[in-house]
């Protein structure tokens, strides 16, 4: 029951993964199989992390395996973190790759669209 986590979308051309709320290790391996079983076809992903209120070190290892993941399939991805917030803060503080992370959607989907 992931739906209280993630929310599914579109936004353009784009798979759009909203997620909220805490992200841990009580709820990171369920998002990540409900997420997963999801973007499997999407050929861009944008990844919503601006309602995000806490983001622990198993969050930020199944951002990364998504992200390595997609990239490994030749699939564009950026995530979503604002200007400023937990999300950002902690990938930022974990050297998250930065060429990945965008403070907006509209910026985000823009820099898919290349």
């Amino acid at each position: 029951m992931t739906d209280q986590w993630v929310k599914f979308s579109t936004f353009g051309d784009a798979e759009l993964v909203s997620l909220t709320g805490e992200i841990d290790l009580a709820n990171s391996g369920e998002i990540g199989k409900a997420i997963v079983g999801r973007i499997r076809e999407a050929g861009k992903v944008l990844i919503d992390l601006t309602t995000v209120s806490f983001l622990d070190s198993a969050g930020v290892r199944l951002l990364d395996a998504l992200v390595g993941d997609l990239a490994a399939r030749g699939k564009s991805t950026r995530l979503v973190v604002g200007e400023r917030g937990p999300a950002r803060m902690t990938l930022q503080l974990c050297a998250f790759r930065e060429d990945v992370l965008a403070t907006d959607l509209d910026r985000a989907a823009a820099e898919l669209r290349g």
